[in-house]
Protein backbone atom coordinates (compact mmCIF):
# COMPACT_ATOMS: atom_id res chain seq x y z
CA UNK A 1 0.00 0.00 0.00
CA UNK A 2 1.57 3.74 -0.73
CA UNK A 3 1.81 6.08 1.75
CA UNK A 4 0.03 9.49 1.42
CA UNK A 5 3.18 11.84 1.24
CA UNK A 6 2.81 14.63 -1.68
CA UNK A 7 5.13 12.78 -4.49
CA UNK A 8 7.06 16.07 -4.42
CA UNK A 9 8.50 15.69 -1.19
CA UNK A 10 12.22 14.65 -1.71
CA UNK A 11 14.66 13.14 1.11
CA UNK A 12 18.12 12.99 0.77
CA UNK A 13 19.22 10.02 3.43
CA UNK A 14 22.42 10.06 5.01
CA UNK A 15 23.00 6.65 7.11
CA UNK A 16 26.75 4.74 7.50
CA UNK A 17 24.70 1.93 8.52
CA UNK A 18 23.71 0.01 4.99
CA UNK A 19 21.22 -2.07 6.54
CA UNK A 20 19.28 0.70 8.24
CA UNK A 21 19.86 3.04 5.77
CA UNK A 22 18.02 0.74 3.08
CA UNK A 23 15.21 0.00 5.47
CA UNK A 24 14.67 3.49 6.24
CA UNK A 25 14.55 4.45 2.00
CA UNK A 26 12.62 1.29 1.78
CA UNK A 27 10.15 2.76 4.33
CA UNK A 28 10.12 6.54 3.47
CA UNK A 29 9.25 5.30 -0.34
CA UNK A 30 6.21 3.32 0.61
CA UNK A 31 5.38 6.36 2.68
CA UNK A 32 5.40 7.90 -0.88
CA UNK A 33 8.71 9.97 -0.24
CA UNK A 34 11.09 10.29 -2.81
CA UNK A 35 14.36 9.40 -2.02
CA UNK A 36 16.64 11.29 -4.46
CA UNK A 37 20.34 10.45 -3.02
CA UNK A 38 21.81 8.27 -0.62
CA UNK A 39 25.09 8.04 1.49
CA UNK A 40 26.83 6.44 4.35
CA UNK A 41 29.29 9.78 4.88
CA UNK A 42 28.50 12.90 6.40
CA UNK A 43 30.47 15.20 4.19
CA UNK A 44 28.94 13.47 0.73
CA UNK A 45 25.59 14.46 2.43
CA UNK A 46 26.20 17.71 2.41
CA UNK A 47 27.00 17.86 -1.62
CA UNK A 48 24.22 15.58 -2.13
CA UNK A 49 21.99 18.37 -0.45
CA UNK A 50 23.75 20.78 -2.62
CA UNK A 51 22.95 18.79 -6.02
CA UNK A 52 19.95 17.96 -5.69
CA UNK A 53 18.04 20.41 -3.43
CA UNK A 54 15.78 18.03 -1.51
CA UNK A 55 12.68 19.28 1.04
CA UNK A 56 14.52 17.18 3.86
CA UNK A 57 17.87 15.51 4.53
CA UNK A 58 17.80 12.85 7.37
CA UNK A 59 21.10 12.70 9.29
CA UNK A 60 22.12 9.63 11.20
CA UNK A 61 24.51 11.60 13.78
CA UNK A 62 27.39 9.35 13.83
CA UNK A 63 28.82 9.41 10.28
CA UNK A 64 32.22 9.20 8.23
CA UNK A 65 33.93 11.88 6.69
CA UNK A 66 31.82 14.13 9.01
CA UNK A 67 29.12 14.10 11.99
CA UNK A 68 25.45 14.82 11.42
CA UNK A 69 25.79 17.50 13.74
CA UNK A 70 28.44 19.73 11.44
CA UNK A 71 26.38 18.56 8.25
CA UNK A 72 23.04 20.15 10.00
CA UNK A 73 24.98 23.05 10.72
CA UNK A 74 25.98 23.43 7.01
CA UNK A 75 22.98 22.64 5.53
CA UNK A 76 21.35 25.00 7.99
CA UNK A 77 23.69 28.17 7.68
CA UNK A 78 22.94 27.52 3.90
CA UNK A 79 19.06 27.05 4.32
CA UNK A 80 19.36 24.25 2.53
CA UNK A 81 16.56 22.25 3.18
CA UNK A 82 14.48 20.90 6.44
CA UNK A 83 17.03 18.28 8.77
CA UNK A 84 15.79 15.52 10.63
CA UNK A 85 18.36 13.95 13.19
CA UNK A 86 18.44 10.54 13.45
CA UNK A 87 20.25 9.53 16.81
CA UNK A 88 20.71 5.72 18.94
CA UNK A 89 21.26 8.22 21.71
CA UNK A 90 18.64 10.57 23.80
CA UNK A 91 20.86 12.13 25.97
CA UNK A 92 19.17 16.04 26.41
CA UNK A 93 22.62 17.27 25.73
CA UNK A 94 22.73 15.52 22.03
CA UNK A 95 19.40 16.50 21.67
CA UNK A 96 20.26 20.14 22.22
CA UNK A 97 23.26 20.29 20.28
CA UNK A 98 21.29 18.96 17.13
CA UNK A 99 18.51 21.80 17.36
CA UNK A 100 21.47 24.32 17.83
CA UNK A 101 23.11 22.89 14.87
CA UNK A 102 19.72 23.39 12.52
CA UNK A 103 17.86 20.00 13.19
CA UNK A 104 14.11 20.96 13.06
CA UNK A 105 13.17 17.53 14.57
CA UNK A 106 14.62 14.53 15.67
CA UNK A 107 14.05 10.83 16.42
CA UNK A 108 16.18 8.41 18.61
CA UNK A 109 16.80 4.81 17.33
CA UNK A 110 14.95 2.31 17.02
CA UNK A 111 12.54 4.07 16.19
CA UNK A 112 8.34 2.91 15.15
CA UNK A 113 7.82 3.36 11.58
CA UNK A 114 4.89 5.29 13.57
CA UNK A 115 6.91 8.25 14.57
CA UNK A 116 8.59 8.88 11.19
CA UNK A 117 6.62 10.26 9.36
CA UNK A 118 5.34 13.03 11.95
CA UNK A 119 9.05 13.59 12.50
CA UNK A 120 9.25 14.62 8.71
CA UNK A 121 5.93 16.76 8.03
CA UNK A 122 7.58 18.81 11.47
CA UNK A 123 10.59 19.06 10.28
CA UNK A 124 9.46 20.08 6.77
CA UNK A 125 6.82 22.76 8.46
CA UNK A 126 9.40 24.21 10.47
CA UNK A 127 11.25 24.81 7.63
CA UNK A 128 8.30 26.16 5.49
CA UNK A 129 8.48 28.71 8.63
CA UNK A 130 11.53 29.48 9.07
CA UNK A 131 12.07 30.13 5.37
CA UNK A 132 8.81 32.46 5.55
CA UNK A 133 9.84 34.86 8.44
CA UNK A 134 13.73 35.02 6.99
CA UNK A 135 12.22 36.03 3.40
CA UNK A 136 10.12 38.44 4.87
CA UNK A 137 12.74 40.23 7.28
CA UNK A 138 15.17 40.16 4.47
CA UNK A 139 12.16 41.78 2.49
CA UNK A 140 11.80 44.41 5.46
CA UNK A 141 15.27 45.04 5.27
CA UNK A 142 15.41 45.64 1.96
CA UNK A 143 12.91 47.86 2.29
CA UNK A 144 14.11 50.40 5.06
CA UNK A 145 17.52 50.13 3.40
CA UNK A 146 15.45 51.34 -0.14
CA UNK A 147 13.69 54.14 1.91
CA UNK A 148 17.34 55.62 3.67
CA UNK A 149 18.58 55.46 0.03
CA UNK A 150 15.61 57.19 -1.11
CA UNK A 151 15.53 59.70 1.47
CA UNK A 152 19.27 60.51 0.89
CA UNK A 153 18.91 61.05 -2.52
CA UNK A 154 15.80 63.20 -1.77
CA UNK A 155 18.13 65.38 0.52
CA UNK A 156 21.05 65.33 -2.21
CA UNK A 157 18.26 66.65 -4.68
CA UNK A 158 16.89 69.46 -2.13
CA UNK A 159 20.57 70.71 -1.04
CA UNK A 160 22.46 70.63 -4.48
CA UNK A 161 19.60 71.37 -7.08
CA UNK A 162 17.31 73.62 -4.40
CA UNK A 163 14.36 71.08 -5.37
CA UNK A 164 11.33 71.09 -2.24
CA UNK A 165 10.56 67.57 -1.10
CA UNK A 166 8.13 66.67 -3.38
CA UNK A 167 9.69 67.79 -6.08
CA UNK A 168 12.76 65.79 -5.38
CA UNK A 169 10.72 62.96 -4.63
CA UNK A 170 8.28 63.45 -8.63
CA UNK A 171 11.94 63.56 -10.15
CA UNK A 172 12.78 60.53 -8.42
CA UNK A 173 9.64 58.86 -9.23
CA UNK A 174 9.38 59.98 -12.41
CA UNK A 175 12.91 59.30 -13.51
CA UNK A 176 12.49 55.19 -12.26
CA UNK A 177 9.10 55.29 -14.12
CA UNK A 178 10.44 56.88 -17.56
CA UNK A 179 13.93 54.63 -17.53
CA UNK A 180 12.26 51.05 -15.86
CA UNK A 181 14.38 51.49 -12.98
CA UNK A 182 13.54 51.00 -9.80
CA UNK A 183 13.56 54.17 -7.60
CA UNK A 184 16.29 52.49 -5.15
CA UNK A 185 18.74 52.49 -8.01
CA UNK A 186 17.83 55.84 -9.13
CA UNK A 187 18.15 57.07 -6.02
CA UNK A 188 21.85 55.56 -6.00
CA UNK A 189 22.37 57.28 -9.31
CA UNK A 190 21.45 60.67 -7.76
CA UNK A 191 23.71 59.94 -4.45
CA UNK A 192 26.70 59.36 -6.62
CA UNK A 193 26.42 62.06 -8.77
CA UNK A 194 25.61 60.00 -12.25
CA UNK A 195 22.29 61.33 -12.04
CA UNK A 196 21.07 65.05 -11.86
CA UNK A 197 17.76 67.01 -12.56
Amino acid sequence: MKGTAPVSIRVVLAEDEAIIRLDLKETLEEEGYEVVGETGRGDEAVALVRDLDPDLAILDIKMPGMDGLSVAREISAERLCAVLILTAFSQRDLIEQARDAGALAYLVKPFQRSELVPAIELAIGRFRDFKAVSEQAESLGDQLETRKILDRAKGVLMDTHGLTESEAFSFIQKTAMGDRLTMRLVGEQIISGELKP
